[in-house]
Protein backbone atom coordinates (compact mmCIF):
# COMPACT_ATOMS: atom_id res chain seq x y z
CA UNK A 1 0.00 0.00 0.00
CA UNK A 2 1.54 3.62 -0.95
CA UNK A 3 0.40 6.77 0.90
CA UNK A 4 0.76 10.62 -0.03
CA UNK A 5 3.06 12.19 1.94
CA UNK A 6 1.84 16.05 1.99
CA UNK A 7 5.64 17.46 2.77
CA UNK A 8 7.22 17.96 -0.24
CA UNK A 9 10.60 16.86 -0.12
CA UNK A 10 13.81 19.71 0.53
CA UNK A 11 11.39 22.81 1.65
CA UNK A 12 12.06 23.76 5.40
CA UNK A 13 9.39 21.86 6.71
CA UNK A 14 7.88 24.48 9.66
CA UNK A 15 7.86 27.47 6.52
CA UNK A 16 4.37 28.41 5.77
CA UNK A 17 6.21 29.28 2.42
CA UNK A 18 4.56 26.53 0.60
CA UNK A 19 2.54 26.34 -2.85
CA UNK A 20 -0.90 25.43 -1.12
CA UNK A 21 -2.53 24.93 -4.84
CA UNK A 22 0.71 22.69 -6.28
CA UNK A 23 -0.11 20.76 -3.03
CA UNK A 24 -3.56 20.65 -3.20
CA UNK A 25 -3.34 19.97 -6.76
CA UNK A 26 -0.60 16.69 -5.99
CA UNK A 27 -2.73 15.19 -3.40
CA UNK A 28 -6.12 15.21 -5.76
CA UNK A 29 -3.84 13.53 -8.08
CA UNK A 30 -2.99 10.57 -5.83
CA UNK A 31 -7.01 10.23 -4.67
CA UNK A 32 -7.17 9.91 -8.71
CA UNK A 33 -4.87 7.30 -8.99
CA UNK A 34 -6.24 5.34 -6.12
CA UNK A 35 -4.17 6.00 -3.07
CA UNK A 36 -6.21 6.33 -0.04
CA UNK A 37 -3.87 7.25 2.74
CA UNK A 38 -2.71 10.71 3.08
CA UNK A 39 0.03 11.69 5.86
CA UNK A 40 0.63 15.13 7.25
CA UNK A 41 1.57 16.63 10.43
CA UNK A 42 0.92 20.02 12.37
CA UNK A 43 4.52 20.96 12.15
CA UNK A 44 4.10 20.94 7.59
CA UNK A 45 3.80 24.06 6.54
CA UNK A 46 2.78 25.83 9.90
CA UNK A 47 -0.36 24.06 9.93
CA UNK A 48 -1.11 24.99 5.79
CA UNK A 49 -0.44 21.33 4.80
CA UNK A 50 -2.91 19.81 7.15
CA UNK A 51 -5.42 22.76 5.90
CA UNK A 52 -4.82 21.80 2.40
CA UNK A 53 -5.04 18.32 3.02
CA UNK A 54 -8.02 18.77 5.11
CA UNK A 55 -9.84 20.97 1.94
CA UNK A 56 -8.72 18.06 -0.85
CA UNK A 57 -10.54 15.36 1.06
CA UNK A 58 -13.47 17.36 1.79
CA UNK A 59 -15.67 15.66 -1.08
CA UNK A 60 -14.56 12.11 -0.02
CA UNK A 61 -13.94 12.09 3.14
CA UNK A 62 -14.96 8.81 4.10
CA UNK A 63 -12.73 7.22 1.29
CA UNK A 64 -9.58 8.32 2.64
CA UNK A 65 -7.41 7.50 5.59
CA UNK A 66 -6.02 10.93 7.28
CA UNK A 67 -2.52 10.97 9.38
CA UNK A 68 -1.23 13.49 11.38
CA UNK A 69 1.36 13.55 14.19
CA UNK A 70 2.29 16.34 16.61
CA UNK A 71 5.33 17.24 17.64
CA UNK A 72 7.68 18.61 20.81
CA UNK A 73 6.79 22.36 21.47
CA UNK A 74 10.57 23.18 20.23
CA UNK A 75 8.76 23.03 16.62
CA UNK A 76 4.68 22.11 16.97
CA UNK A 77 2.12 21.66 19.90
CA UNK A 78 4.10 19.98 22.83
CA UNK A 79 3.84 16.29 24.16
CA UNK A 80 3.00 17.00 28.00
CA UNK A 81 -1.01 15.81 28.21
CA UNK A 82 -2.76 19.29 27.80
CA UNK A 83 -0.53 20.26 25.05
CA UNK A 84 -1.12 16.74 22.99
CA UNK A 85 -4.80 17.66 24.17
CA UNK A 86 -5.13 21.14 22.27
CA UNK A 87 -2.86 20.09 19.18
CA UNK A 88 -5.23 17.41 18.34
CA UNK A 89 -8.11 19.94 18.41
CA UNK A 90 -5.94 22.46 16.12
CA UNK A 91 -4.94 19.56 13.89
CA UNK A 92 -9.06 18.56 13.64
CA UNK A 93 -10.23 22.16 13.24
CA UNK A 94 -7.12 23.01 10.47
CA UNK A 95 -8.33 19.44 8.46
CA UNK A 96 -12.05 19.98 8.98
CA UNK A 97 -12.76 16.76 10.31
CA UNK A 98 -14.58 15.10 13.39
CA UNK A 99 -12.03 12.46 13.86
CA UNK A 100 -7.93 11.73 13.04
CA UNK A 101 -7.41 8.19 11.65
CA UNK A 102 -4.27 7.97 13.26
CA UNK A 103 -2.09 10.32 15.17
CA UNK A 104 1.29 10.01 16.03
CA UNK A 105 4.28 11.71 17.70
CA UNK A 106 6.33 12.99 15.07
CA UNK A 107 9.45 12.45 17.22
CA UNK A 108 10.88 11.57 21.11
CA UNK A 109 10.67 14.34 23.72
CA UNK A 110 13.07 13.55 26.58
CA UNK A 111 12.17 16.97 28.35
CA UNK A 112 8.40 15.19 29.07
CA UNK A 113 7.90 12.00 30.64
CA UNK A 114 7.27 9.96 27.37
CA UNK A 115 4.75 7.45 29.54
CA UNK A 116 3.03 10.73 30.61
CA UNK A 117 2.41 11.62 26.73
CA UNK A 118 1.67 7.87 25.71
CA UNK A 119 -1.25 7.88 28.17
CA UNK A 120 -3.07 11.14 26.86
CA UNK A 121 -2.52 9.36 23.65
CA UNK A 122 -4.69 6.75 24.28
CA UNK A 123 -7.07 8.82 25.54
CA UNK A 124 -7.91 10.22 22.55
CA UNK A 125 -8.89 6.79 21.25
CA UNK A 126 -10.91 6.64 24.15
CA UNK A 127 -13.13 9.60 23.99
CA UNK A 128 -13.44 9.18 20.08
CA UNK A 129 -10.91 12.45 18.85
CA UNK A 130 -8.92 9.83 16.91
CA UNK A 131 -8.83 6.38 15.60
CA UNK A 132 -5.78 4.96 16.16
CA UNK A 133 -2.18 6.25 17.83
CA UNK A 134 1.38 5.79 16.52
CA UNK A 135 4.89 6.96 16.46
CA UNK A 136 7.43 7.83 14.35
CA UNK A 137 11.45 8.22 14.24
CA UNK A 138 10.83 5.58 17.84
CA UNK A 139 13.36 2.96 18.41
CA UNK A 140 12.61 -0.85 20.08
CA UNK A 141 13.22 0.68 23.34
CA UNK A 142 11.19 3.99 22.92
CA UNK A 143 8.14 1.73 21.70
CA UNK A 144 7.95 -0.86 25.06
CA UNK A 145 7.73 2.27 27.05
CA UNK A 146 4.65 3.30 25.21
CA UNK A 147 3.35 -0.21 25.83
CA UNK A 148 3.79 -0.41 29.24
CA UNK A 149 1.06 2.12 29.33
CA UNK A 150 -1.03 0.99 26.20
CA UNK A 151 -1.36 -0.47 22.76
CA UNK A 152 0.86 1.09 19.98
CA UNK A 153 -0.79 0.90 16.39
CA UNK A 154 1.55 2.07 14.43
CA UNK A 155 5.47 3.03 14.14
CA UNK A 156 6.30 4.91 10.93
CA UNK A 157 10.32 5.13 10.36
CA UNK A 158 12.37 6.31 7.68
CA UNK A 159 13.02 3.43 5.33
CA UNK A 160 15.08 2.68 2.19
CA UNK A 161 17.81 1.07 0.34
CA UNK A 162 20.03 3.91 1.92
CA UNK A 163 18.65 3.41 5.35
CA UNK A 164 17.78 0.14 6.29
CA UNK A 165 18.28 0.36 9.77
CA UNK A 166 14.78 -1.23 11.26
CA UNK A 167 15.40 -4.34 8.66
CA UNK A 168 17.15 -7.16 10.79
CA UNK A 169 15.36 -6.03 13.96
CA UNK A 170 12.97 -3.92 14.60
CA UNK A 171 10.37 -5.20 11.68
CA UNK A 172 10.82 -8.85 13.11
CA UNK A 173 9.56 -7.57 16.51
CA UNK A 174 7.24 -4.93 15.54
CA UNK A 175 5.49 -7.98 12.86
CA UNK A 176 5.55 -10.28 15.89
CA UNK A 177 3.26 -7.59 17.82
CA UNK A 178 0.97 -7.05 14.96
CA UNK A 179 1.65 -3.12 14.82
CA UNK A 180 1.66 -1.70 11.55
CA UNK A 181 5.19 -0.36 10.03
CA UNK A 182 4.88 3.05 8.11
CA UNK A 183 7.72 3.74 5.97
CA UNK A 184 9.15 7.13 4.88
CA UNK A 185 11.88 8.08 2.78
CA UNK A 186 11.71 5.17 0.38
CA UNK A 187 13.24 7.16 -2.26
CA UNK A 188 15.64 8.80 0.20
CA UNK A 189 14.70 12.36 -0.60
CA UNK A 190 15.39 12.11 -4.36
CA UNK A 191 18.22 10.02 -4.33
CA UNK A 192 16.57 6.83 -5.16
CA UNK A 193 14.71 8.68 -7.77
CA UNK A 194 17.88 8.33 -10.52
CA UNK A 195 17.52 12.23 -11.26
CA UNK A 196 19.99 13.16 -8.41
CA UNK A 197 23.82 13.68 -9.46
CA UNK A 198 26.95 15.06 -7.86
CA UNK A 199 26.47 17.66 -10.08
CA UNK A 200 22.41 18.45 -9.10
CA UNK A 201 21.89 22.02 -7.34
CA UNK A 202 19.59 22.18 -5.01
CA UNK A 203 17.35 25.92 -4.32
CA UNK A 204 18.34 27.82 -1.88
CA UNK A 205 16.75 26.99 1.46
CA UNK A 206 17.03 23.44 0.04
CA UNK A 207 18.29 21.17 2.92
CA UNK A 208 19.53 18.98 0.40
CA UNK A 209 21.94 20.87 -0.17
CA UNK A 210 22.89 22.09 3.06
CA UNK A 211 21.02 25.29 3.34
CA UNK A 212 18.88 24.85 6.14
CA UNK A 213 19.96 22.04 8.48
CA UNK A 214 17.54 21.96 11.68
CA UNK A 215 15.02 19.18 12.12
CA UNK A 216 16.46 17.29 8.74
CA UNK A 217 19.79 17.45 10.14
CA UNK A 218 20.39 14.00 10.60
CA UNK A 219 18.81 13.23 7.02
CA UNK A 220 21.66 15.54 5.08
CA UNK A 221 24.53 14.43 7.37
CA UNK A 222 23.40 10.40 6.67
CA UNK A 223 22.88 11.29 2.59
CA UNK A 224 23.60 14.29 1.29
CA UNK A 225 26.76 15.56 2.99
CA UNK A 226 29.95 15.65 1.21
CA UNK A 227 31.71 12.25 1.29
CA UNK A 228 28.30 10.66 1.75
CA UNK A 229 26.99 11.87 -1.09
CA UNK A 230 29.44 10.65 -3.52
CA UNK A 231 28.86 7.09 -1.98
CA UNK A 232 25.39 6.95 -1.77
CA UNK A 233 25.41 7.45 -5.91
CA UNK A 234 27.56 4.88 -6.43
CA UNK A 235 25.25 2.59 -5.17
CA UNK A 236 22.27 4.31 -7.20
CA UNK A 237 24.44 3.99 -9.91
CA UNK A 238 24.23 0.06 -10.04
CA UNK A 239 20.36 0.32 -9.06
CA UNK A 240 20.15 2.44 -12.30
CA UNK A 241 22.31 -0.34 -14.09
CA UNK A 242 19.61 -3.30 -12.93
CA UNK A 243 17.12 -0.66 -13.30
CA UNK A 244 18.07 -0.56 -17.22
CA UNK A 245 18.77 -4.31 -17.84
CA UNK A 246 15.71 -5.29 -16.41
CA UNK A 247 13.21 -2.31 -17.68
CA UNK A 248 11.96 -1.54 -14.37
CA UNK A 249 12.10 2.45 -13.46
CA UNK A 250 14.75 3.13 -10.75
CA UNK A 251 11.88 4.33 -7.92
CA UNK A 252 9.81 1.45 -8.79
CA UNK A 253 12.46 -0.89 -8.04
CA UNK A 254 13.59 1.29 -4.58
CA UNK A 255 10.03 1.04 -3.57
CA UNK A 256 9.29 -2.01 -4.20
CA UNK A 257 11.59 -3.52 -2.02
CA UNK A 258 10.60 -1.62 0.83
CA UNK A 259 7.02 -3.10 0.58
CA UNK A 260 8.77 -6.69 -0.15
CA UNK A 261 10.21 -6.46 3.27
CA UNK A 262 8.30 -8.67 6.11
CA UNK A 263 6.78 -6.74 8.25
CA UNK A 264 6.38 -3.54 6.48
CA UNK A 265 2.83 -2.70 5.96
CA UNK A 266 3.11 0.33 3.60
CA UNK A 267 5.15 3.12 2.60
CA UNK A 268 4.49 7.09 2.34
CA UNK A 269 5.59 8.73 -0.58
CA UNK A 270 5.40 12.66 -1.77
CA UNK A 271 5.63 14.71 -4.63
CA UNK A 272 4.19 18.15 -6.31
CA UNK A 273 4.98 16.25 -10.24
CA UNK A 274 1.94 14.55 -11.40
CA UNK A 275 3.58 11.81 -13.26
CA UNK A 276 6.15 11.04 -10.18
CA UNK A 277 2.92 10.24 -7.94
CA UNK A 278 1.49 8.19 -10.68
CA UNK A 279 4.07 6.39 -10.51
CA UNK A 280 4.21 6.01 -6.93
CA UNK A 281 0.68 4.81 -7.24
CA UNK A 282 1.55 2.02 -9.64
CA UNK A 283 4.94 0.55 -7.22
CA UNK A 284 1.82 -0.32 -4.80
CA UNK A 285 0.42 -2.80 -7.09
CA UNK A 286 3.42 -4.01 -9.05
CA UNK A 287 5.52 -7.15 -8.78
CA UNK A 288 9.21 -7.53 -7.98
CA UNK A 289 10.77 -10.57 -10.02
CA UNK A 290 12.63 -12.46 -7.12
CA UNK A 291 15.49 -12.36 -9.10
CA UNK A 292 15.38 -8.63 -8.87
CA UNK A 293 15.24 -8.93 -4.80
CA UNK A 294 18.14 -11.19 -4.88
CA UNK A 295 20.18 -8.56 -7.17
CA UNK A 296 19.50 -5.52 -5.15
CA UNK A 297 20.50 -7.56 -1.92
CA UNK A 298 23.86 -8.44 -4.22
CA UNK A 299 24.41 -4.52 -4.26
CA UNK A 300 23.39 -3.87 -0.69
CA UNK A 301 26.27 -6.84 -0.14
CA UNK A 302 28.92 -5.18 -1.94
CA UNK A 303 28.22 -1.64 -0.76
CA UNK A 304 27.87 -3.08 2.96
CA UNK A 305 27.19 -0.48 6.18
CA UNK A 306 28.47 2.77 6.73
Amino acid sequence: MIGHGAWVTGTDTASDDIDADALERAIRTALECGITWVDTAELYGAGRSEEVVGRAVASCRDEVFVATKVAPSEAGGGMRPADVRRAVHGSLRRLAIDRIDLYQLHWYDPSVPLEETWGAMRDLVSVGLVGAVGVSNFGRDLVERCLAVGPVDSVQNQLSLLHRGDVDELLPWLAELGIAYLAYGSLAFGLLSGHVTDRSAFREGDWRGGGFVRYEANYYRELFAPGKLERQLEFVSGLCGLAEEIDVPVPLLALRWVLHQPGVTSLVAGSLNPAHIQANARAGEASLPRAAVERIDALIGRRGDD
